[in-house]
């Protein structure tokens, strides 16, 4: 059976999502955990060195401008995931609306980012990367600000990493799971209507006022 984007979304509104072994290997297999990584929306946690981080904005924030190239960025590392097909459906997701990134600019440089796919109220995060200290914490903080504010209540991380354990993200198991993936997908959310965060500062600022 062919993976098409519209069968795709139809796994993520089921529980599932797809993986493949490693770049070089074409085929894709489905993953059901029995055991998944959320982040909390009103959980978040910005340490004392990520606040300063924030505040000090040496980094720049941008929404769904260089889609591909956060990719490109999650992909480049010893093994991978993300194949051929993995780049096409995710890009075809990103055309229709479906998949968005938050990019991390130095300057005019590309240093990390995040993407991952929104139905309803649910974003699915899939992979993030950085190339400076604390790149992919920056732009974490920048997209639960941006799901809090555009009104998503479920922040799917797949698995539960101590990277993401960190900063806020915990582990439920898969029914649990599911209900909180049900209510979400029946709520309306717009990933791009409201703006990105102006500011680290601002965050940092929000943040301590709803953790």
């Amino acid at each position: 059976m062919e993976l098409t984007p519209e069968l795709l979304l139809t796994a993520y509104s089921r529980g599932l999502f797809p993986m493949s072994e490693s770049r070089d290997d074409p085929e894709l297999f489905w993953v059901d955990p029995r055991r998944r990584g959320i982040f909390p929306l009103d959980g978040f946690h910005i340490s004392r060195s990520l606040a300063r981080r924030l505040r000090s904005d040496c980094y720049q924030a941008t929404l769904n401008r260089a889609f591909g190239a956060v990719m490109e960025g999650c992909a480049d590392r010893a093994e991978t995931w993300i194949n051929t097909p993995i780049r096409a459906l995710y890009n075809a997701l990103h055309a229709r609306g479906f998949a968005h990134s938050i990019e991390i600019w130095e300057n005019r440089t590309l240093i990390g980012g995040v993407y991952g796919v929104t139905m309803g109220g649910a974003f699915f995060g899939e992979s993030m990367f950085s190339h400076r200290v604390d790149a992919s914490k920056v732009a974490l903080a920048y997209l639960v600000d941006h799901l809090r504010r555009s009104g998503f209540t479920l922040f799917d991380t797949q698995f539960l990493t101590p990277h993401l354990a960190s900063l806020g993200a915990v582990e439920i198991s898969r029914a649990a799971y599911l209900r909180r993936l049900e209510v979400a997908l029946d709520q309306a959310a717009e990933f791009g209507v409201v703006p990105l965060a102006s500011s680290g500062q601002e965050i940092v600022q929000r943040n301590a006022q709803t953790s």
